[in-house]
Order: C-alpha cells, then structure tokens, then sequence
C-alpha cells in the first residue's frame, strides 16, 4: 500500500514503524475472512484492511481522530487472527497499539468511557484492589439491569455480570525449590489470574516442580502492562515494562533462571513484545529483549523440558480452546493441545476454532455487545462438542466461557498436574459446579 508521510514524520521511530507495516499491506483481503468483527457485522471498516485504511489517513495527515475512526479501531480485539492469515507478514498489532496510543493522546472520549477506562487501568493491574472491588461486586449487582438499559453503562453491567459469585482463597507466591533441580524457572504472578483462579498457579507449581524445576517469584513483579497497552495507555505500559524488565533481570542475574514462565497467554504476548516496546529506550533495550527471549507459555516450557509420566489413564474427553494470544499472537496454540493428548486426554477441537471468544483483555467490559455474541458463539461450539471439561491457557478466555457454559473450564496446567500426579481440580467435582 503506498503511504505519503513526510521526512520529518518519519524521523519518529514509532511512524517510520508504523509507515512500514502499512505499506507491507497489498489489501488483498484475506484478512477479512478470519476477522471476529467482520464476521459478526460485515463491515469493511470493521475489518483489519478496513481499519488499516482509516489508521494509514489518520496517522499520515495527523488527523485528530474522529469519533467513527475511534468506534472501528475500539473494536478491534487484538486477537490477531489477521496476522495468521496474512500472506505478506503485515504486523497488524504492532500498527493498532501505535494508533491507540495515537486516539489516546489526540481524543477526548465522552465521559463514561473516560471514567470506566479509568477505573479499569486503576483496578484491574492491582491484585489488591481487584479483589476489594470484587468483593464489593455482589452490592451493585441489583444495579445491573439498570446499568444494561443504558448505553453508556453497559460496561459496568458486564462487569458485574463477569464477576465471580465467590472469590477463591487468596494465595501467596512463595518460592518452591527441589532437591537435585535441574533448571530453576521465574513464574509469573500477573494480577487478574491469582485472584480469579490461584488454584491455576497452584498446579502450574507442582507441576514444574515435578519436572524437576525450582520455580521462583521474582520480587518487584507486577502487572504485566497489556491490560493498560490495548487502552493505548502507553506511558503506563512501558512503566509496566520496565518494572517487569527490572525485576526478571535481578532474577537471571541472581539465580540463573532458563525460563520466566506465564500461565495467561494473553500476558505472555506482551511480555514477548518488551524488546519491541522498549527498542528504542537505551537504558532498556538489551535488557527487555533479554527478557522478552526467556519469556515462555507454560505450555512451551513442558514441552521443552518433558511432560512427567501420566500416572493416571484419564481418557477424559476434553475440549480444547486456543485462547487466540496463543495460537495467533504466539503461533504455539498446537503444543497444549499436544501435550494434553500425551497425558492421555481425549482432545478435540472446536469448530471455528480461529475466531475469538471476545475476551480480548478488557474487550468484553468495553465492548459487551459484540464480545457478548463472540462469547455465545464460541461456547455453543464448544458445547457442541459434549466434552468433560473445556482447556485454554489465558484467564481471560476462562472467564468468558465459564460464564456461558456448565462446563467446567480448566487451564491446561491444572489437567496435566493431574494427569502426572497432582490433585484432581476441584471443578471436576460435581458438588463443586455451581453453574
């Protein structure tokens, strides 16, 4: 695609970036065919050409964004099934996080979105005090027919909606060390996940531990910066960056570590993404890529490292959801579903198995309607399937389908920590199942 900015333009480093992956686009549209939002709406616009179209004349005139350029960038959900499916190796996220970052700093939103996006990048980073406000969730929830009926509150109906009916107990990130290991990893503590699912950490510990694998927390760790990334909220995320970039480095340097390993595959695409988000900060550069180099899906590292013996013939027929920051973000979507089988499980996968449930972070607070038709969509394709209990990799994607199915919803670390001799998840009991 041919692009008009200037010298000067381009002498910034994230325009001269952005001018580049546009002009790798030769809108063949291919895209379009794998798109969520195209699918459900059959808008160009809502498309990833379409959008790339609208963000190519915004950024060149340095336009200040207008609210249907920012309604059709909003929508997109990052899930970066485009990337997958392009053929000549447009690197679409890197061009939406610019152009968020771009509606950011150019665009006065309306004020609900200015309070609820505020209140997400307040909340949602800090384990603290998301469980304080889940906590209080049960004493709005009368509210939320209410909040429905508005449009501009519709956000905060879903996230009540989303809201556990009963917050798991809370659990600390203690150092856990072998006799005899051969590999000492970092694992990521993250924010969202320990307060809605700690058993996943739980089983994710035991299960490296069983491999042999010191597991270690780093001290200083803390959000990961995508939640606040995807709202173009960028000064936020590379302190979230540096932070993190900070804390691991001590923890290489310190104790050797061969792995920082994330169990949220949403977490885990921007984590791989620092030595790009940090490229051009002198003091950060080699550190972050250092980082980003190490960082690895739990899945990845199993199979790096080899799955325990099964200890049980499970046989359990299980359906698989490739959370989509894994299959198209990290292209490794194949390796859980992999070692599930080794373990024994009876595998299968859904069909449109490419399309996002609508998760996508923060996507189905922001944007409830869509995400809403995504979440049914997928988890009536997953139900099709008369599994036992539904794997993925990311919280996220747990979230938007447990609500929508009685299923129970499993990361795949808490099936192979069973599968290899750890306790049977307590979601597999009945008794427990409350949807």
């Amino acid at each position: 695609m041919q692009t008009e900015f200037t010298p000067a333009q381009l002498a910034d480093p994230a325009t001269a970036g952005a001018a580049r992956i546009i002009r790798n686009c030769v809108h063949c549209g291919f895209c379009t065919a794998t798109c969520p939002t195209y699918t459900l709406l059959g808008d160009e616009l809502d498309s990833p050409r379409g959008r790339i179209y609208l963000m190519k004349q915004m950024l060149e005139t340095e336009a200040t964004p207008t609210p249907e350029v920012v309604k059709h960038i909003d929508r997109c959900l990052s899930c970066l099934s485009c990337m997958t499916t392009c053929p000549s190796g447009v690197h679409y996220m890197h061009l939406v996080d610019h152009a968020r970052a771009y509606i950011e700093q150019r665009y006065r939103r309306p004020l609900a979105q200015r309070f609820i996006r505020g209140l997400l990048a307040a909340v949602l980073p800090y384990p603290g005090r998301f469980r304080l406000a889940l906590a209080l969730a049960p004493l709005a929830r009368p509210l939320g027919p209410l909040f429905a009926r508005v449009a501009a509150l519709r956000p905060l109906a879903a996230m009540l909606t989303l809201a556990p009916r009963a917050l798991s107990t809370r659990a600390r990130g203690e150092d856990s060390r072998v006799a005899g290991a051969r590999g000492r990893v970092a694992l990521m503590q993250g924010c969202a996940e320990p307060v809605l699912r700690p058993e996943i950490r739980a089983a994710t510990v035991r299960l490296l531990n069983r491999m042999g694998l010191d597991v270690l927390f780093a001290p200083g760790e803390g959000c990961c910066g995508a939640l606040v990334h995807h709202m173009g909220r960028e000064a936020a995320a590379l302190a979230a960056a540096r932070r993190n970039v900070d804390a691991w480095t001590r923890a290489i340097e310190a104790e050797g570590i061969i792995a920082i390993v994330i169990t949220a595959s949403g977490c885990g695409t921007t984590i791989k993404d620092y030595g790009h988000m940090l490229a051009h900060d002198p003091a950060y550069a080699e550190k972050a890529a250092r980082v980003a180099a190490l960082a690895k899906d739990v899945s990845e590292v199993i199979a790096d490292q080899g799955l325990p013996l099964a200890t049980i013939a499970a046989g359990m027929r299980i359906a698989y959801h490739a959370a989509c920051s894994l299959q198209h973000g990290q292209k490794a979507g194949g390796k859980a579903a992999d070692l599930l089988r080794a373990a024994g499980f009876d595998v299968h996968t859904p069909a449109e198995a490419h399309l996002c449930c609508g998760s996508a972070g923060t996507y189905n607070i922001l944007q409830p309607e869509i995400a809403g038709e995504l979440g049914d969509r997928k988890a009536a394709r997953l139900a099709a399937l008369d599994a036992g209990a539904v794997a993925t990799g990311n919280i996220g994607c747990a979230t938007q389908i447990g609500a929508r199915l009685a299923t129970p919803v499993l990361h795949v670390a808490e099936l192979l920590d069973w599968a290899t001799g750890g306790p049977k998840p307590a979601a597999l009991d009945p008794q427990n199942q409350t949807r």
